[in-house]
């Protein structure tokens, strides 16, 4: 399918995908949303501690070098698992501009580094943030128990309707932790009540610019 970068509400760049009319990141901003959704209503939750987190879609490594900047502020020391099936291609991600955007010229060389590390193999990223990227379809996840974090980024249900049924976020309840998190952009009742269906406790949560909601689910 064809892509094409463009620029988004807040000035950061993301990939569209031109057949679908969808794009990797919200168009009133990448890294407004990144930040909302992924940090405010995710990561802040934990504090001095080791958090392994899951992302669905590692994409474009918005939310993987947001939250390895992050991530001292609080203490923390990330285990980071990014899948995802369709890995952005290098001459895409050289047209990136997150690093300039969040003025973190001292972060450049991770951003790098995460993109161009090899897959399947866990690399440390920094000595407190290590990065395993998995190409992978999200449906074949057999991980259980394992994350405290999961950070839901798929491409919305308009265009993957089969990445937000029970049969995903069941297997999302399996992969975390007792008193793990899911956070997502997403906020329909469809979504919210398949994520019920499998013993999540859901809350809806003020969403990112140009959204009215997003949903966070806890598995208890």
């Amino acid at each position: 399918m064809k892509r094409k970068i463009i620029t988004t509400g807040d000035g950061s760049k993301t990939i569209q995908i031109e057949d679908w009319n969808e794009q990797y990141h919200s168009i009133h901003g990448a890294v407004q949303e990144a930040y909302h959704v992924f940090i405010k209503h995710g990561l802040s939750l934990f504090k001095d501690e080791p958090v392994s987190i899951l992302e669905i879609g590692f994409g474009t490594g918005l939310n993987a070098i947001i939250t390895a900047i992050e991530a001292p502020k609080s203490n923390l020391n990330i285990d980071y698992t990014g899948v995802e099936a369709y890995p952005v291609e290098a001459e895409e991600v050289a047209e990136l501009n997150y690093i300039a955007q969040l003025n973190a010229s001292n972060f450049e060389d991770v951003f790098n580094k995460m993109h161009n590390v090899s897959w399947e193999v866990k690399t440390e990223i920094l000595p407190n943030f290590n990065l395993l990227k998995r190409e992978q379809n999200f449906l074949d996840i057999t991980d259980k128990e394992a994350y405290n974090l999961i950070y839901f980024d798929a491409f919305g249900a308009r265009v993957q309707p089969e990445l937000w049924t029970e049969n995903i976020f069941g297997i999302m309840y399996n992969a975390l932790q007792t008193n793990g998190v899911l956070v997502t952009y997403a906020a329909k009742g469809s979504v919210r009540r398949a994520m019920l269906a499998v013993d999540f406790k859901v809350e809806r949560l003020p969403g990112p610019p140009g959204k009215r909601e997003m949903l966070r689910a806890t598995k208890l």
